[in-house]
């Protein structure tokens, strides 16, 4: 089995969101893409249908930005996955030209128990099993709130010194 790229990101946004220091600003969606180093477009879209499943709050305006919800702190992670990528098969046996042995075929069977059992094997996880040590502190330091973070972004703030200085004479 294999998630979509959509999920994979979904699960990294709850999880940036989960270490989420209740001290600290709020992260954007901007400022989760930064650091999940993805295109803004595609974290919106995930933000979205998190917000919709009641997951994460996504505030405007001053003080704004991205906070997950209790439901999403104990939410499993087998039913995050089981929603985000839908209940399709494995196979498209019923396709554009449809397999000629669907109708005896013993391998759909079978490939339904092991995608339920893939997913069950992650119902028990809840986003706050997935931040425990080691991966919390870790996923605290791409994040710039841990000590040595610098934003997540990877980049150097040798820019941000030279504009804090003025412009070279």
């Amino acid at each position: 089995m294999r998630l979509t790229r959509f999920t994979d990101l979904a699960l990294r946004v709850l999880m940036r969101l989960a270490v989420a220091d209740s001290d600290e600003e709020l992260p954007t969606t901007r400022d989760v893409a930064a650091t999940m180093e993805v295109p803004y477009t595609h974290t919106a879209k995930v933000v979205a249908r998190l917000q919709h499943l009641g997951l994460i709050e996504a505030r405007r305006g001053r003080g704004g930005g991205l906070a997950l919800t209790a439901a999403g702190r104990a939410a499993s992670v087998g039913g995050v996955v089981r929603e985000l990528e839908g209940a399709g098969d494995v196979v498209d046996c019923d396709g554009t030209v449809p397999c000629p042995l669907r109708g005896a075929c013993v391998l759909r069977g079978a490939l339904r128990r092991a995608q339920e059992a893939f997913f069950a094997a992650l119902d028990p996880l809840t986003v706050n099993d997935l931040v425990a040590a080691p991966t919390g502190p870790l996923l605290l330091g791409i994040a710039g709130g841990g000590a040595g973070g610098g934003g997540g972004t990877g980049r150097t703030s040798a820019g941000a010194s030279a504009r804090a200085e003025g412009p070279a004479r």
